[in-house]
C-alpha cells in the first residue's frame, strides 16, 4: 500500500511511463533509428536531433521547471511539493505529446528553420521530462538569483549557439517573424 505521502511520487513516475505509452502508440521511435542512443547530441541540423538523451533543447526542459515551480510557488504554494510536481508533470508530459502530434511537428517546419523535424524519440521525451524535473527541484532547492541565473544563462547559451532557446521557439510557434527565421537560418 502507497503511503499518503509517497502518493504523489508515484503518480509522477506513472505520468513519465503514461508519457511514453502513448508516444509509442502514437508511433514515435523508442530510440533514434540509428540504432543507438548517446548521451549528447550537439548537431540541431541533423537527423539525430531530439533523437538522444540530452540535446541543445534539454535546457529550455530544465527552464520549463524552473517556471513551473515559480508558478506554483505563485498560485499554489500551500500545496504540498509532491502535488506541484506532479502538476508540473503532467503539463510536460502534455507538451511532449503535444509537440510529437502531426499537428505541432507540421507547425515547426511551416515556420521555422526546422523543416527536416519528425519529432522526438520516446527517450529524448522522457528525458526532456526528466530534465523539467531537473529544473523543478533545482528552483527548490537553489536561491531565487540562481534560478534566474540559469534561466538567463541558458537562454542566452542556446541563442547563441544554436539560435533558439525557449523563447525564440515560443516566439515562431505563435507568431512567426520572418526576420528570426532568416537569422536563425544563418541569412
Amino acid at each position: 500500500m502507497v503511503s499518503r505521502a509517497h502518493l504523489p511520487w508515484l503518480l509522477v513516475a506513472l505520468a513519465i511511463i503514461a508519457a511514453a505509452l502513448i508516444l509509442l502508440a502514437m508511433g514515435r521511435v523508442p530510440i533514434c533509428a540509428c540504432g543507438y542512443v548517446k548521451l549528447w547530441h550537439g548537431e540541431t541540423m541533423s537527423s539525430e536531433n531530439s533523437q538522444h538523451l540530452a540535446d541543445w533543447y534539454t535546457p529550455s526542459h530544465i527552464i520549463h521547471g524552473i517556471l513551473f515551480f515559480a508558478a506554483l510557488w505563485v498560485v499554489a504554494r500551500r500545496m504540498p511539493l509532491g502535488w506541484r510536481l506532479l502538476i508540473a508533470t503532467l503539463v510536460e508530459a502534455g507538451w511532449e505529446i503535444l509537440e510529437n502530434s502531426p499537428l505541432i511537428i507540421e507547425r515547426y517546419r511551416a515556420v521555422t528553420i526546422s523543416l527536416d523535424y519528425y519529432g522526438d524519440s520516446v527517450i529524448n521525451s522522457v528525458c526532456d521530462i526528466l530534465a523539467m524535473v531537473a529544473g523543478f527541484w533545482l528552483a527548490r532547492k537553489a536561491p531565487v538569483w540562481v534560478s534566474i541565473a540559469v534561466v538567463i544563462g541558458f537562454e542566452a547559451l542556446t541563442t547563441w549557439r544554436i539560435r533558439d532557446g525557449l523563447a525564440l521557439n515560443i516566439l515562431m510557434l505563435l507568431w512567426p517573424l520572418d526576420a528570426v527565421r532568416a537569422w536563425q537560418g544563418g541569412l
